[in-house]
């Protein structure tokens, strides 16, 4: 490589990098704000629950809670993920943010549950509630809960951790609406079962959240093909690059949200043999531009698999133990 081509590919690097780390800390900012402003309204609605006797707010105010150690989690994964890669893990902390997700997904379907045993026992025995204070405490939860989902709502499409936050503090300010709803009615008619099926409702919206987080998260545990990814557009614009015969024994995954890797054999022209390593860097660069695919490796002439599959089935085979004689 020369001089020249060296200090394009270290700027090139650099520039990434930078771009990381503005990203790393334009998210981290948004979870710092969330956090604040989701601990203001846990601490009004609680009050709140409790002064107006409404399992609506008080049911919220249990979301935001759980909401909170969410935020919390998720921030924590942001830090771990920066935590550099070692020869123990070579892929760094990126999975934690899949980890806090699925741990996301886990509790809000359990505080639904919750929500959903409370709001039939209020059904059956409606009791009195404060509208008017419950009304006024819903508009500060709801106000709260819409500018930390502003802040997050940026990053929400490309990472899953931030996605998730934003589910919770989403879910949040729907339900500040249904309560504030709830509030007017109950003001103006005294019909207090209002409360217990807002709750009911409540409760049905955060499963549906929860769900959702939980089968992205596990397909990414499962190593599953990224979502937007199709296998057989990738192949084949891969096959459309100069010098390429064929591809075989392919593989996408996800490291966490965005950070996509593929590794696959590449059945070179034989024109093109001694220029293998420009036919692979040109692979990379179309997979990351086209797909974002940023982490590749690519083997060249493999003459073993010329034939093979485009999809390689993987197989368990016994390990060689040369060291001990049985």
């Amino acid at each position: 490589m020369s001089q020249s081509d060296h200090s394009h590919a270290h700027d090139h690097d650099h520039g990434h990098a930078h771009h990381h780390d503005d990203l790393d800390q334009s998210i981290t900012r948004g979870f710092r704000l969330a956090i604040i402003l989701t601990s203001v309204t846990l601490l009004a609605e609680v009050f709140g629950g409790l002064w107006t006797n409404s399992l609506a707010l008080l049911s919220d105010a249990a979301h935001v809670f759980m909401d909170l150690f969410a935020l919390l989690l998720s921030l924590t994964a942001i830090y771990l993920a920066k935590r550099p890669a070692s020869d123990r893990r070579t892929y760094g902390w990126h999975r934690a943010e899949v980890f806090a997700s699925l741990i996301n997904g886990g509790t809000l379907i359990i505080i639904a549950v919750g929500i959903l045993h409370e709001a039939w026992i209020r059904i059956q025995s409606p009791e009195a509630v404060k509208s008017k204070e419950m009304f006024v405490i819903a508009i500060i939860g709801l106000v709260m809960n819409l500018v930390a989902a502003n802040k997050l709502h940026g990053h929400a499409h490309d990472d899953l951790n931030v996605r998730s936050a934003f589910l919770h503090v989403l879910g949040d300010a729907i339900a500040s609406v249904a309560v504030i709803v709830g509030g007017l009615i109950m003001l103006y008619t005294e019909w207090y079962m209002i409360d217990a099926l807002l709750s009911g409702i409540i409760s049905l919206i955060i499963g549906w959240g929860s769900v959702r987080l939980l089968r992205e998260a596990g397909h990414i545990l499962l190593e599953g093909t990224p979502v937007g990814i199709d296998v057989d557009i990738v192949v084949e614009k891969m096959r459309r690059v100069e010098g390429v015969n064929d591809i075989h024994h392919l593989h996408i995954w996800a490291i966490c949200s965005h950070i996509s890797v593929l590794s696959a054999h590449v059945d070179l022209v034989p024109e093109y043999r001694l220029r293998q390593g420009e036919v692979i860097g040109e692979l990379e660069r179309m997979l990351e531009h086209d797909f974002h695919i940023t982490q590749t490796t690519l083997q060249g002439e493999c003459s073993r698999c010329i034939t093979g599959p485009v999809i390689q089935q993987l197989r368990h085979k016994p390990r060689k133990n040369h060291s001990h004689s049985h």
